[in-house]
């Protein structure tokens, strides 16, 4: 999934002309590859939001979803499985149309989790969530291609501040209160944004040391995608938490 890349200090091997292309050439699938992520993520994103707005500007369809509980267990176990699927199975994320369906499944069950949250919050405090989440996101993204630190060397730390992450929000279930929810929300969405510039830089490649396979578009479209909705739903939560 991975490519370990390491620069040359011995000079050039072989015919300087056919290295020069194969250079472009790899620049050139990498850019095609970057160019398709985005769009898939722009899909998702739309889809996404688009079920937020409808669930924070319409109370019918939050009525119908209290109307019927089981669309929750349905969304959460496609998207329990989709997940799984997509993230163990290279099968399922290389192969077309399968990566497609099983991606657009579960952005389906995503937008419409993520939709209900939204619905309980009030209208301005929802939209103040995205304005910040893209203003961030857009920010962090910038930041991933200008800076000269590699972050891709970073996923061994970054797993272990998730870990523990983790853990901390199970202690949190027992000890409520809104200090400590501001806390883990701030946390977290510190956590994803430093996340979104890791993989950032791993779908970039060029001068990293780790990039991630041109034949991995859905994985790196799903990681960026994870990414910016768990940020979405921290500030959401601290606009939340701090208004009331």
């Amino acid at each position: 999934m991975y490519h370990y890349q390491q620069g040359d200090n011995n000079g050039v091997y072989g015919d300087p002309e056919a290295d020069k292309s194969f250079a472009f050439d790899d620049q050139s699938i990498r850019k095609g590859f970057i160019r398709k992520v985005y769009m898939i993520l722009m899909v998702q994103l739309l889809i996404t939001f688009g079920f937020v707005s409808v669930f924070t500007f319409s109370s019918a369809a939050q009525g119908w979803v209290e109307r019927n509980p089981a669309l929750l267990w349905i969304a959460l176990a496609v998207l329990i499985v989709t997940m799984i699927s997509m993230a163990c199975c290279e099968s399922v994320r290389r192969k077309t149309p399968l990566n497609f369906i099983f991606l657009f499944l579960f952005t389906l069950a995503e937008s419409f989790l993520l939709g209900m949250i939204a619905g309980q919050y009030k209208a301005e405090e929802v939209l103040m969530a995205v304005g910040i989440t893209a203003a961030v996101s857009l920010g962090l993204t910038i930041f991933a291609l200008q800076t000269k630190y590699d972050f891709t060397m970073c996923g061994g730390v970054l797993v272990a501040c998730l870990v523990v992450f983790i853990i901390f929000g199970i202690i949190a279930i027992f000890i409520p209160g809104q200090i400590i929810g501001l806390v883990y929300a701030s946390l977290g969405a510190l956590l994803f944004s430093v996340y979104l510039v890791y993989d950032t830089q791993l779908m970039l490649g060029g001068n990293h040391r780790y990039a991630i396979s041109p034949e991995e578009y859905i994985f790196a479209a799903l990681n960026l995608y994870l990414d910016i909705i768990n940020i979405f739903m921290y500030i959401l939560t601290i606009i939340g938490l701090a208004r009331n």
